[in-house]
């Protein structure tokens, strides 16, 4: 059964949303049932694949290979090693609880769904391909269609002195992915022909030995190129507005999942070209530092819940993408744990707001306030995820961030002591955000405020338990997480 898991996590989605389509689009609880029901299942296989991974044995497991274009060397080659079994692992929590708090949805529910669980067979082939042909394939079936539930189901954001239409952030969003794919593009083609063009396996291809100049030419195709989906400076301005404009279950995939595509992809381009990532990774760290210090202070002149978020993922995705740089054991290990609970965290943040605004049809922190006294069960479930953001002791981004500045301070102190200043800033706006919005003086003006209701609660319960759970006993996600990340390093340290 093993064997077929990696191909049901994808095909659950993929063929539940095409049978979606059939479905009568005017029975609302059918439509919800149905789509709680596809992603139930997706999540309970997701469990089973992270849990059921033998981190003892390492490598990659449950692989299932079937031949699809010979003659190219393309093969569907699905398997998962340590790093991607916590990324399976993360969609699948996301995705269901997405589906969840999207149950307020009304306008065109079935399309709606659709779409979502398009998008997230997408992701769920990203971290599972072990072929750079389906790989790139699933990247851009995870992209397409961001656009279309942001421009159809998002909102319009009228915030004083400016506007900014769902439509405008949908083609933002669109514009720039689409620009980073045609780098990634180029440089899959690159090293296919380079590689003799017998496959695009992976494997082949990270055991193929190009030129040390070529390395440094085509690296930073992949670099620029998936960095653009992970929030990299400078081109991480799409990602504010795309979270902004996009519906709430829209925010929590795009900033808690399709992001962490970026810095994964990143990963993997790194085993196939490993001189070219030695000699970019100054440069990677560098811009990851801009990413935590620019992210953290654009995020504390921000008036909007959504836009401090938003700009907190780009300061939060900046310490993944240090730890990556770093090339240590601990600061790869912690940038792959920071990419989980990142993802769980900024989930939660956008579920907690959508409730928020979906009450009060504002998210202008200037109007906000003293929001405790009316919805107890929506204020806790903030303060846990503004905790973790902060990176408290107790919650999972407090272990994240400290195993990223180990390896940072290791490798590049002086960069490290700026992602330590970052930290800070977040701290700040962070504290500042739940004392003006939760903890001021009640207002009349939100006396009609209604709690989240009981299936909203136990969505965004379910992950503020996550980051508590990875917080307080994070040995075994740290023992997967090494599994994948020790051998990654082996290979691109030459060992």
């Amino acid at each position: 059964m093993n064997d077929w898991l990696l191909f049901m996590v994808i095909a659950v989605p993929l063929l539940g949303g095409i049978a979606l389509m059939f479905l009568p689009g005017k029975n609302l609880p059918l439509i919800r049932g149905y789509a709680a029901g596809v992603a139930g299942l997706t999540a309970l296989l997701s469990l089973w694949a992270f849990f059921a991974y033998d981190y003892s044995a390492g490598g990659f497991q449950f692989q299932r290979s079937i031949e699809w274009l010979p003659v190219l060397g393309i093969r569907y080659n699905l398997a998962i090693d340590g790093i991607s079994a916590l990324m399976v692992l993360l969609t699948g929590i996301v995705f269901i609880t997405g589906v969840l708090i999207s149950w307020t949805i009304e306008y065109r529910p079935k399309d709606f769904f659709v779409q979502y669980l398009l998008l997230v067979a997408g992701v769920y082939g990203v971290f599972v391909s072990q072929d750079l042909f389906f790989f790139f394939f699933f990247y851009e079936l995870a992209v397409v269609p961001m656009y279309l539930l942001i421009a159809v189901w998002g909102s319009s954001t009228d915030f004083k002195t400016f506007l900014r239409t769902k439509e405008y952030g949908a083609l933002k969003l669109m514009l720039m992915l689409v620009a980073g794919s045609v780098l990634v593009w180029v440089g899959i083609l690159a090293v296919y022909a380079a590689g003799d063009g017998a496959s695009f396996a992976f494997s082949d291809l990270a055991n193929h030995q190009f030129t040390t100049g070529f390395q440094r030419f085509f690296f930073p195709f992949f670099m620029i190129g998936f960095g653009v989906l992970a929030g990299l400076f400078p081109f991480h301005t799409w990602s504010p507005d795309g979270h902004v404009a996009a519906p709430t279950a829209v925010s929590m995939v795009h900033a808690g999942v399709l992001m962490k595509l970026g810095a994964y992809g990143v990963l993997r381009s790194m085993e196939i070209l490993p001189q070219g990532a030695h000699d970019w990774m100054p440069v990677l760290i560098g811009l990851g530092t801009v990413n935590v210090v620019y992210g953290a202070v654009s995020a504390m002149a921000q008036r909007d819940l959504k836009y401090v978020i938003g700009y907190s993922s780009v300061s939060h995705m900046g310490y993944v993408l240090m730890g990556i740089a770093t090339l240590d054991a601990m600061g790869v290990g912690g940038a792959v744990l920071q990419m989980f609970s990142h993802g769980v965290m900024t989930a939660l943040l956008f579920a907690v707001v959508g409730v928020i605004y979906h009450g009060a049809h504002t998210r202008d922190i200037d109007i906000l306030q003293g929001l405790a006294k009316r919805v107890g069960i929506t204020t806790t479930l903030f303060v846990i995820a503004g905790l973790s953001s902060l990176g408290l002791p107790g919650l999972s981004g407090f272990i994240a961030e400290l195993l990223v500045f180990i390896g940072a301070f290791r490798t590049y102190p002086l960069l490290a002591i700026l992602g330590v200043f970052g930290a800070a800033i977040t701290a700040v706006y962070i504290l500042r955000l739940m004392a003006k919005v939760f903890f001021g003086p009640p207002s009349e003006r939100w006396a009609h405020l209604h709690d989240a209701s009981p299936v909203e609660a136990v969505a965004a319960g379910s992950l503020a338990a996550v980051l508590i759970i990875v917080g307080i006993l994070p040995t075994y996600f740290i023992k997967v997480i090494d599994s994948g990340v020790l051998p990654f390093l082996a290979h691109i340290n030459g060992g």
